[in-house]
């Protein structure tokens, strides 16, 4: 079985700058974000699903989930994102555990999921958790600047999300992202160093 190491965090705190570094080191990547949207891009294997539950109006023109759309009805209405979260959840576990079966020779994979604290499931299927962490203002800043938000939706997107505490009650270890790109990756460069002797380790003991 893949060692896995489980990466979160919350929103605007800098998981895909981690992973970035993660994958320039060679380690394989496999982002539960990023299977989401392939899920709902035009073609993909959910939106069938998405149409028969919400109606032809959160489809565009593309055949992809009308993302803006959807954004709007979730944050607004609880189960209206639960009979979504009911659809796109179990497709993402599906498709992410066939990609691990892809990296089985790999000394250890980094899966990226930014629900994590909130999935007993993706919990359980990690040896390690990485917690990329910092401040709620940090969190709110990045997002206005990235995603054109107001300081109100990036607040809203925030609350939806656990507790700083809480998902750092889950972590092994803790990246603090309060800096820059540069010092976010030399503390990847001295985790990855960490995470190769654990899953030697790992490796060694199930062979003995």
């Amino acid at each position: 079985m893949t060692w896995i190491v489980g990466l979160t965090g919350g929103i605007g705190s800098g998981k895909t700058q981690a992973s970035n570094a993660f994958a320039s080191l060679g380690v394989p990547v496999i982002d539960t974000d990023v299977i989401s949207h392939a899920l709902t891009a035009p073609g993909g294997l959910a939106i069938a699903d998405i149409r028969e539950a919400f109606g032809d109006e959160l489809i565009d023109a593309t055949g992809a989930m009308d993302r803006a759309k959807m954004r709007e009805l979730v944050f607004h209405d609880a189960p209206a994102r639960e009979k979504l979260e009911s659809i796109i959840h179990p497709w993402i576990q599906r498709v992410a555990m066939m990609s691990l079966d892809q990296y089985a020779h790999a000394p250890y994979v980094v899966l990226v999921v930014p629900l994590l604290a909130e999935s007993p499931f993706w919990a359980s299927k990690c040896d390690r958790i990485l917690v990329i962490d910092c401040d709620v203002k940090t969190q709110v800043e990045r997002v206005m600047k990235r995603s054109d938000m107001t300081e109100e939706q990036a607040m809203a997107i925030i609350n939806t999300q656990v507790l700083r505490d809480d998902r750092k009650a889950i972590a092994n270890e803790v990246i603090v992202n309060e800096s820059t790109v540069d010092h976010l990756t030399a503390q990847v460069r001295r985790l990855h160093d960490y995470y190769l002797t654990l899953a030697k380790q790992n490796q060694a003991t199930k062979g003995a």
